[in-house]
């Protein structure tokens, strides 16, 4: 079984989407999403740097038009992928891969969850930080010590903690026993924690306009790794999951109980391929990083996916 994942806040970088627009299409495409959102999104995938897009407010709609553009480009039609999932705002992604919203429904909510969680995150000076080794129970434990929230649980023994500036700088002088180092995200804020509380509110009332319809795909939320049937609890879990941990630690646990056996990481891949090759042994895995790896990724789906 294939399952089809997208990536979360962090895994841009500088000019990622250049070479996608070259595909056909893809930059009427982007460019009717800007109109909608108001945003330049070629701008901002091909020309900012760093620092631009590292602001929540253009990353986030940023991963998930980069999403929606590199699944397009497999022609998933006659091979469906069995299952899909995104890591924080790849949800998002994941969600119109399923078919609860359409591609501008998404952005325009994406973009709101953007505004929303940016205006947040400007309250205090928060931010995360990845933990690389140690064993996940000390490391919980060692981070509510020190005030952080275990905001990421990503399996294969990678933890990351949000929290302000001056406990991230703790954590930093004061790694939990067994931990190699601590890496500063690159991330505006502490998402996926109660700084965000107010960022849900203005989420939830984007949503009420919404109309979803059910996922046509098994659709498995990071909230708790669960499986979702309806829309309407796929925008619920969306919008409250702003302000809660990810757990895509038991969102690969019901990969492997669906009987997963090859994962496919939209643009920009790498991160969750990363976390499945040690976390998911046997399972093939493919990062779409420029549509050089499209071909393959096609190959894959063949051998893969659910014909449908």
């Amino acid at each position: 079984m294939l399952v089809l994942v997208a990536p979360g806040q962090g895994a841009q970088t500088p000019g990622f989407l250049t070479p996608w627009l070259d595909l056909p299409g893809a930059a009427d495409r982007i460019a009717a999403w800007s109109d909608a959102i108001g945003l330049d999104l070629a701008h901002y995938g091909t020309k900012a740097d760093a620092d631009e897009i590292r602001d929540t407010a253009v990353a986030q709609p940023l991963l998930v038009a980069a999403g929606l553009l590199s699944a397009s480009a497999l022609d998933l039609a006659g091979n469906a992928p069995g299952a899909v999932a995104g890591h924080s705002v790849g949800e998002l992604t994941a969600a119109a891969w399923a078919g609860v919203l359409d591609d501008t429904a998404v952005m325009k909510l994406v973009r709101g969850r953007g505004l929303a969680m940016a205006e947040a995150a400007a309250v205090t000076e928060t931010g995360m930080s990845a933990l690389l080794g140690g064993d996940p129970e000390v490391s919980v434990a060692h981070l509510e010590k020190l005030g952080l929230t275990p905001a990421n649980v990503n399996g294969a023994g990678q933890i990351v903690a949000a929290g302000t500036l001056e406990q991230l700088a703790a954590l930093d002088a004061d790694k939990p026993e067994g931990v190699r180092r601590v890496v500063a995200l690159k991330v505006a804020g502490a998402f996926h924690t109660s700084h965000m509380a107010p960022a849900v509110t203005k989420l939830a009332a984007a949503a009420q306009g919404l109309a979803p319809a059910d996922p046509t795909v098994t659709y498995v939320s990071n909230k708790d790794g669960a499986t979702v049937a309806t829309g309407a609890e796929v925008i619920e879990r969306l919008v409250g999951q702003v302000a809660n941990p990810v757990r895509w630690d038991l969102c690969m646990e019901t990969f492997q109980k669906l009987g997963v056996t090859a994962l496919i990481e939209a643009c920009p891949g790498g991160t969750l391929t990363g976390i499945a090759k040690r976390a998911l042994p046997g399972v093939q895995t493919l990062a779409l990083k420029t549509p050089d790896d499209l071909d393959a990724a096609r190959e894959l789906i063949a051998e893969h996916g659910q014909a449908g």
